[in-house]
């Protein structure tokens, strides 16, 4: 008797839990990605700002499944899904045969139609986005201590960053710690500290999906680390010199040399071709509309999950973020494994919203826990207890554990290396 087949796109959050949750289940897996790495991209920000290596936060996808005899990995590019044939074609040429298919290939930035922004405000998503990111933030510093023109050494110690989500917040607080303490007393032409950070967006507080108290709070901790927010200001346009932006009192240009993109994210290109090949609606960012059971209509053979995924619960859509892609992956095991006994399928998909953290800088950060909410130093460990536990492979737990304690008592960033070129 044939095994069933389970193939599953996608080794973030939402995949390797789905691949890790069949471990005993009576299937076959294969787990395709682009990359042969899971990416922890809760910590990209700190890969970003020199506190982490790459490798910290990254783990072979192979390592995480060594140990699991029915998983098999494949490093390739999706071309195309066939939902009769039930088949996914890579790249390559090869036909992957499925009995069910999981999709959770995540999401990418969104410059709202402008994706010409891109090349001078660099989102946060890949390891490529996070080295970069940290290639000109490092630049910036070099160039405003060789820069003779006084007018262009204030625009290199300029940092704007549009979106003031988590993301923007825990950039800007960095970035605020390394000119305020890392950098200090390192260059003889500049003073760091003087460094200007601009934390821009749209809404009319920062952190505006946390309770209004914790976003005063974290607006409090950025002021204290330099950072300067601006809200209820529109972007029209970013180039080279800087930032356009409308404002409640018109339109004003942001002279600046460094600019980070924090502010809008859109499903990844293979929702589109799910859309196409199964007629399955999409939601403005692109996400899959999937069903109470995160199948998508129609076929009830394929899931979508994670940010690729669209479901609303008690009126509110399921966030994007990494607990919500677990959740999802596991479910969707859960629903794979009653099929292939013959057993009845799990009771809907409901998300079980375990709190939200973000952290602003050293011994700062909010959590907001529901009927609990605090800040601060708790706030602080708490959120390293939680990223701790869930980074991928033990080593890397030990490796980060190590750098943030060094990190904590000396101020340096080891892993301040300018790479790339301009």
């Amino acid at each position: 008797m044939t095994r069933h087949r389970v193939v599953i796109i996608g080794g973030g959050f939402g995949g390797l839990y789905a691949a890790q949750a069949l471990r005993r289940s009576p299937v076959d897996i294969t787990i395709i990605d682009k990359r042969n790495f899971h990416l922890f991209q809760p910590l990209l920000y700190q890969v970003a700002t020199g506190g982490l290596s790459p490798g910290d936060i990254a783990s072979p996808i192979r390592a995480a499944l060594r140990n699991q005899s029915n998983a098999e990995v494949l490093l390739g590019e999706v071309r195309d899904i066939d939902p009769n044939a039930r088949t996914v074609a890579l790249q390559s040429g090869r036909l992957v045969p499925y009995d069910s298919l999981i999709v959770a290939t995540g999401a990418t930035h969104s410059y709202f139609g402008n994706p010409q922004w891109e090349q001078f405000a660099p989102g946060l998503k890949t390891l490529e986005d996070a080295t970069e990111m940290r290639r000109r933030m490092l630049y910036a510093f070099e160039a405003a201590e060789m820069e003779p023109d006084a007018a262009l050494r204030r625009q290199w110690l300029r940092f704007v960053i549009v979106g003031a989500g988590p993301t923007g917040v825990e950039l800007a607080g960095a970035i605020g710690e390394i000119a305020n303490k890392t950098l200090r007393e390192e260059f003889r032409r500049i003073r760091p500290e003087e460094a200007e950070i601009l934390l821009l967006d749209a809404g009319d507080r920062v952190l505006s999906v946390y309770p209004a108290e914790l976003s005063a709070s974290a607006e409090k901790s950025l002021i204290k680390l330099s950072v300067r927010t601006r809200t209820k200001v529109k972007v029209t346009a970013i180039d080279a010199d800087g930032v356009s932006v409308e404002t409640p009192t018109g339109p004003e240009h942001i002279p600046a040399k460094t600019v980070f993109w924090a502010a809008g994210v859109q499903a990844s290109p293979i929702g589109r071709l799910l859309a196409e090949r199964t007629g399955v609606a999409l939601d403005r960012a692109g996400r899959v509309l999937v069903n109470s059971d995160l199948t998508v209509a129609s076929h009830p053979g394929i899931f979508a999950v994670g940010d690729l995924a669209a479901i609303t619960q008690d009126g509110k859509p399921v966030p994007g973020v990494a607990p919500a892609a677990m959740q999802m992956g596991q479910y969707a095991a859960r629903a794979i494994t009653a099929r292939a006994q013959n057993k009845p399928a799990p009771a809907p998909f409901r998300y079980w919203d375990k709190g939200s953290l973000a952290v602003i800088g050293r011994a700062s950060a909010v959590a907001d826990f529901g009927s609990v909410r605090f800040t601060g130093l708790m706030a602080w460990l708490a959120w390293l207890f939680i990223h701790l536990m869930y980074i991928v492979g033990f080593q890397n737990r030990v490796l980060v554990f190590i750098q943030w304690a060094f990190h904590y008592f000396t101020f340096n960033r080891g892993a301040r290396l300018i790479t790339g070129s301009r």
